[in-house]
C-alpha cells in the first residue's frame, strides 16, 4: 500500500471536523519526502474518538483558515502545519521544517513572520520564532540546513548558502551548499548520489581548488555521529 493510497483509506476513518496534521501534513504538504507512522490527525477537541488503529490523534481546536483541501483530503494548512511541527521539535528540525516550505515556494518568509505573531502565546511558539532567526530559502536539502544550523549552534559564523563560484572568465565552475566568503572555503553535503556522480564531483572540486576555494565534504554520518568532529573541522578551516 502506497503512503497515498494508506492516507486516502484514513480518511473514511475520520470524524467531523478532523484534518491530517503533523508529520502527515508534511508528507502531503511535500515537506517531508516520507511518511511518518502512525498516521497524525487532529479532532476537534469535544470530539469523542478513541484511539484508531494506525492512527496518532491529537486534539486541538482548527479555525477555517488552519483547513486546506490537497487531492480531495482536510490538511492543516502550511502555516498551521509548520506551526504545530515546530511546537514538537528541536530547534534544528523546525528550521528544517520552515527551510523546506521556503524553497518550495509553498510560503514566504514575511507570511511566516505573520503566522508567528498571530500564533503569539499559543504553546511552543517561542520555537516557532526562534526558527524564523535561522531561515534559508536557498536552502535545498534538510540535511544542508542540518550542517548549516549544527555551525551555527556552536557558535561559528553562518554560512551563505547555494553560491555560484566563477572563475576568471566568470564562468560558472561549480555551486557550493554552504561558503565562507571571506576566507574562500566551501562546504558541501555528500548524499546518496555522490557516490553515482563521484568522477563529475572530483571534476569539480579540482575547478574549484583551481580557483582558490578550500573545500571540506560531510556526510550524514558526519553530522550524526560525529558532529564535534565536523565543528572543529570548519573551526580550524576558518582560523587557518
Amino acid at each position: 500500500m502506497t503512503p497515498e493510497i494508506a492516507i486516502s483509506a484514513a480518511q473514511h476513518r475520520l470524524p467531523k471536523g478532523a484534518a491530517f496534521s503533523g508529520v502527515t501534513a508534511a508528507f502531503l504538504h511535500g515537506l517531508d519526502s516520507r511518511l511518518s507512522e502512525p498516521i497524525e490527525v487532529t479532532v476537534p477537541p469535544s470530539t469523542g474518538v478513541a484511539a484508531r488503529a494506525g492512527m496518532r490523534i491529537r486534539r486541538a481546536s482548527l479555525a477555517k483558515d488552519d483547513v486546506v483541501v490537497m487531492r480531495g483530503l482536510p490538511v492543516t494548512s502550511v502555516t498551521r502545519t509548520l506551526r504545530d511541527l515546530c511546537r514538537r521539535s528541536t530547534l534544528t528540525e523546525a528550521v528544517v521544517f520552515c527551510d523546506s516550505a521556503l524553497n518550495r515556494r509553498l510560503i514566504g518568509s514575511r507570511e511566516l513572520r505573520k503566522a508567528a505573531l498571530r500564533a503569539s502565546g499559543s504553546r511552543g511558539v517561542a520555537t516557532f520564532r526562534d526558527a524564523l532567526e535561522h531561515i534559508e530559502p536557498a536552502a535545498e536539502s534538510p540535511m544542508e540546513t542540518r550542517l548549516r544550523m549544527l555551525l551555527v549552534l556552536a557558535g561559528l559564523p553562518r554560512p551563505e548558502a547555494q553560491v555560484e563560484i566563477r572563475d576568471r572568465w566568470l564562468r560558472v565552475i561549480g555551486r557550493l551548499d554552504l561558503y565562507y566568503r571571506e576566507r574562500h572555503l566551501g562546504l558541501e553535503y555528500d548524499g546518496s548520489t555522490h557516490r553515482e556522480s563521484l568522477a563529475e564531483d572530483n571534476r569539480r572540486q579540482n575547478r574549484l581548488l583551481d580557483a582558490g576555494v578550500r573545500l571540506l565534504r560531510f556526510t550524514a554520518g558526519d553530522i550524526y555521529s560525529s558532529p564535534e568532529v565536523v565543528v572543529n573541522q570548519v573551526r580550524h578551516a576558518l582560523e587557518g
